[in-house]
């Protein structure tokens, strides 16, 4: 999420903030996770 972005009106920024949130939920590569995403991780483990 780029911290300087101005947002055009409340709709940009909560789809901003949904994005960022699925992306931290979702997509980051945690190492703790044995360098996974956290869906990448479950579907290892629950395989």
């Amino acid at each position: 999420m780029d911290l300087k972005r101005s947002f055009k009106n409340l709709n940009e920024l909560e789809d901003a903030i949904r994005d960022y949130i699925e992306y931290y939920n979702k997509k980051r590569i945690r190492i703790k996770l044995k360098g996974l995403t956290q869906i990448e991780y479950w579907k290892v483990v629950l395989s």
